[in-house]
């Protein structure tokens, strides 16, 4: 099977990008380069002026008219692909300007420069609304074959179905980069709702937790007080229950924010591969984890494992490359569940392990799994162990992955 070099999340990105403001240089020779390569129909008039068919004040008059025509075209596709239409008379003009120029220069320099109309159906692909574009990309054919008639009526039949489909192919590149920025926006609101709703859980867990315990303490407390000059022996009773009670609320309190706290495996491979993408680094990972039968302990530890090894890399490693793997096998001391992170870059310095590295191994151990960190072949790879428990799991073959992102 061919592996598929971006992920999803990087080819995501990727396409937003198109339908936003470059960010830096880098981003902006990306859009430019997208968009220059389709200057190829543009090779016929430059044949044509260069060939020395026309008269020198008319092939200089071509130059210029050539010129404005391309950066017209380059300012609406560069600042408006994929972007809604702003209603504005500026964009409108400039269509306009684009397509009365193609019709000026067709007329004076002749049926070469009919390949123009096809920048003018982009231009109104790119920058107009649909209900628009709808009808100015046929239009934009039949004038063309209308400029065709006073000389070139075969080229213009030649290009009026490409100028028709590539017009319509350009609408459907920036519903699509639309539609994607879209998504991305929801996806943050949805991601937004549901932190929002885990610190309302905490809070109403917390509230139902310790409202009754403080309301007794309380209650008890002063009762305490009133008892002790008179009957210190009830007194002290009160106290010996205040502390039961707060050693039970306290019990309760730990209980609730244990699975507010506690590390899933799931979501830092989500997290990693956001991470990953976010520093151009190509990310394989496994595409859903069986995690089922797996003790909260271990899958606890092995994400913390998997946070820790993938900011070793977005951070220090200067990778372009980073392989997760997950992985169930049998040792003689039982089943665990494997974590292997490698990656291709140069580890982060030739030093010993740094503290964050220390802490996770003391963390596994504690888990009562182990780890391994060290160059690989070619570049660094860390390995995190964790047992699972006997007859939760089941366990296949040594190797047997738990996740595949195939």
């Amino acid at each position: 099977m061919t592996e598929d070099p971006m992920p999803d999340a990087a080819r995501t990105d990727r396409i937003v990008r198109w339908g936003q403001s470059p960010r830096n240089l880098r981003e902006a020779l990306r859009k430019s380069v997208w968009i220059v390569i389709w200057l190829v129909f543009l090779s016929s008039p430059v044949h044509d002026l260069v060939s020395g068919g026309h008269r020198p004040a008319a092939a200089a008059a071509g130059w210029v008219g050539l010129a404005a025509f391309v950066a017209v075209y380059l300012t609406l596709v560069f600042r408006h692909m994929g972007k809604a239409f702003t209603g504005t008379l500026a964009v409108t003009l400039m269509v306009i300007a684009l397509g009365a120029l193609a019709v000026v220069l067709c007329l004076t320099l002749g049926a070469p420069w009919l390949g123009l109309f096809v920048y003018v159906s982009v231009a109104c692909g790119t920058t107009f609304p649909l209900r628009v574009s709808y009808w100015t990309i046929p239009l934009t054919a039949v004038v063309m074959l209308l400029v065709g008639l006073h000389g070139g009526e075969e080229e213009a039949r030649n290009l009026v179905l490409l100028v028709v489909l590539i017009g319509f192919a350009m609408t459907g590149v920036r519903q699509l980069v639309r539609t994607t920025i879209e998504l991305r926006k929801a996806r943050a609101t949805v991601a937004q709702l549901a932190a929002n709703e885990e610190r309302l859980r905490l809070a109403r867990d917390l509230h139902d937790l310790l409202g009754h315990s403080l309301s007794l303490i309380t209650l008890k407390s002063e009762l305490a007080g009133r008892m002790l000059p008179d009957h210190p022996d009830k007194a002290a009773r009160q106290v010996a229950d205040i502390e039961q009670v707060s050693r039970q609320a306290l019990v309760d309190v730990r209980a609730a924010v244990t699975g507010y706290r506690r590390l899933r495996l799931a979501e830092e491979l989500a997290g990693a591969q956001v991470a990953l993408t976010a520093a151009e680094v190509t990310a394989d990972l496994p595409a859903e984890p069986g995690l089922d039968g797996v003790p909260e302990e271990t899958e606890s530890a092995l994400a913390w494992a998997l946070r820790e090894a993938v900011t070793n890399v977005v951070r220090h490693s200067g990778a372009r490359r980073c392989t997760v793997e997950l992985v169930r096998r049998q040792t003689l001391d039982g089943p665990v569940l494997e974590l292997s992170v490698e990656d291709d870059g140069s580890g982060g310095g030739s030093g010993g392990p740094g503290n964050g590295l220390t802490g996770l191994a003391e963390r596994l151990e504690k888990a009562g799994g182990s780890m391994e960190a060290g160059r690989a072949r070619h570049g660094f790879r860390l390995v995190a162990r964790a047992p699972l428990e006997g007859g939760r799991t089941s366990v296949g073959a040594a190797g047997d992955p738990v996740g595949s992102g195939a």
